[in-house]
């Protein structure tokens, strides 16, 4: 078995990023931005007391999968998706379709991605990547975080796609089948504004959206009476960085690459008042690495006492408003723009 020509690129986040260099490789110019909106992939959550997490965290896109089941639907692409109970049945179909010369997306664990830094790997099941051919006992991996292709044992692609745990992988894995020769982008990218709108204003629970940062802002002071320890109080401060600025974000919780999408949109829609809205979004996005560099900072310091924590809750208080404000106007104007068509 050998390589595919493929044209591997590095992106922001691994889900839209793979997308991206999928439906790219097939033909189709589309950027990751356009991805990422047409998805309507910004979006936020907080949980301060579920089963599934030991601590309180917050999400800061879509739900896994999401993206492309979007992507999907408003844009007329096909994908091949199929899931597997056992790892031998993963392992040949997906040796199959490379020998088809398919390149194919997977869901994995991070942890065994074996060319990544053993101190940057972390379990965690919902990270994806392409598999673009196979020498030998090695897999060629295509993944957006990384500059170049990059070779990974079987044993540790098996582990990765078989893994157990939340949101557990079962050997996902999926590919463009059919791409429309024309999408009709404009349709698409009114959709995917209206949906993200929706998300972030009028999902009726109180902690998505924006109800979620507010109630973000309100609970983060509670948080050493969550936590077991100092140093573990400290961690989970920092994380909060790490949340929005290093796991694939693209920079302050997705808001640049948001406003990246809607700066493309304004040229396909042809709407002048979206450029106006990218630059306030770059603004709100500096706002948030405002929160990223405290909590950071505070974090280190151990610096965690309640004035500190009210601090981050007023800052985050603040992105609550002027997120509530924008999304407003952002519904307002992609409203006329359908009314227009």
């Amino acid at each position: 078995m050998s390589i595919i020509a493929y044209n591997h690129k590095m992106a922001a986040h691994c889900e839209s990023g793979t997308i991206t260099s999928l439906l790219n490789n097939k033909g189709l110019d589309i950027s990751e931005a356009l991805v990422f909106g047409i998805s309507s992939g910004i979006f936020f959550g907080y949980f301060h007391k579920m089963k599934s997490f030991t601590f309180p965290t917050f999400i800061v896109r879509n739900r896994p999968g999401q993206m492309r089941s979007n992507i999907s639907k408003r844009l007329g692409i096909k994908f091949h998706t199929e899931r597997f109970r056992r790892p031998e049945e993963g392992q040949k179909t997906l040796d199959l379709l490379l020998e088809n010369n398919i390149p194919v997306a997977c869901q994995v664990d991070f942890f065994y991605m074996d060319y990544i830094p053993s101190w940057e790997r972390v379990h965690i099941n919902v990270h994806f990547i392409v598999i673009v051919g196979k020498v030998g006992t090695k897999y060629i991996v295509s993944d957006s975080y990384f500059p170049q292709l990059v070779e990974l044992e079987r044993e540790s692609l098996q582990k990765a796609r078989f893994a157990g745990g939340s949101m557990s992988p079962k050997g996902f894995l999926f590919y463009p089948e059919f791409i429309p020769e024309k999408p009709d982008y404009s349709k698409a990218i009114i959709s995917g504004i209206k949906k993200s709108c929706f998300n972030m204003l009028k999902i009726p629970l109180p902690f998505l959206g924006i109800k979620g940062i507010r109630q973000f802002a309100k609970k983060i002071v509670d948080w050493p009476s969550r936590a077991r320890d100092i140093e573990h109080l400290s961690h989970e401060i920092m994380r909060i960085n790490i949340l929005l600025e290093d796991q694939g974000t693209g920079g302050a919780g997705f808001r640049f690459l948001f406003a990246t999408f809607l700066q493309q949109a304004a040229g396909i829609l042809k709407k002048p008042e979206l450029n106006e809205l990218s630059k306030e979004m770059m603004v709100i996005g500096d706002g948030w690495r405002e929160i990223s560099l405290l909590a950071a900072r505070y974090g280190k310091n151990r610096d965690l006492g309640q004035i500190r924590l009210k601090e981050l809750g007023d800052m985050l208080m603040d992105r609550a408003s002027v997120e509530k404000a924008f999304f407003k106007k952002l519904y307002k104007l992609i409203k006329e723009q359908k009314n227009d068509k």
